[in-house]
């Protein structure tokens, strides 16, 4: 009895059936399924999209602020490689500067001992020179004390009181040519 219950109810929806697809109830329901489904999806479509968006822009921008940042960490490394460079070159010509000088201190201290003992030289010389001329003059005034003494005692036991006389009359007379 099933099956044949069953095989008039197939018959009869075969019947049923015989009409075009798009009459039956079925086919609308599915058809407002899709448009409903495709209505409620276009928002969440859209919702989606614009969440993916501004999370894109998001993270856009903090790549754009990363590329930022490092442009300006390479000009500030490049600035203070810079700064280095002169610092170190500026040491360098300091160093060399102070190289020099020193240098020229120490040709002109060379000089300056050289004047000053070449001067000293001189001082010596000259001092030696004086203390000949000192010693030669002292040495000829005791040699003229000793010649004048030695002439007075020969004078004074050779010659007689009118001869001693007349020679101090002699260079009394001479003694105004003698003056001027």
């Amino acid at each position: 009895m099933i099956s044949v219950a069953y095989a008039a109810e197939a018959a009869h929806d075969a019947a049923h059936h015989a009409g075009p697809f798009y009459t039956e109830a079925a086919f609308w329901v599915g058809v407002a399924f899709f448009v409903v489904v495709g209505l409620a999806f276009r928002p969440v479509v859209r919702a989606l999209g614009a969440g993916l968006d501004a999370r894109a822009a998001k993270i856009k921008a903090r790549l754009d602020e990363a590329a930022r940042l490092r442009e300006e960490a390479q000009e500030m490394l490049a600035t203070y490689q810079r700064k280095q460079r002169d610092a170190m070159k500026e040491a360098e010509e300091i160093i060399a500067h102070a190289k020099a000088e020193a240098e020229r201190l120490a040709a002109q201290a060379a000089k300056d001992l050289e004047a000053s003992l070449k001067r000293r030289e001189v001082q010596a010389m000259d001092r030696i020179a004086q203390a000949e001329a000192a010693a030669l003059r002292e040495v000829q005034n005791v040699a003229v004390e000793v010649a004048v003494s030695a002439a007075r005692q020969v004078l004074a036991s050779s010659i007689s009181a009118d001869q001693a006389a007349k020679l101090v009359d002699g260079a009394i007379a001479e003694l105004p040519q003698k003056l001027h």
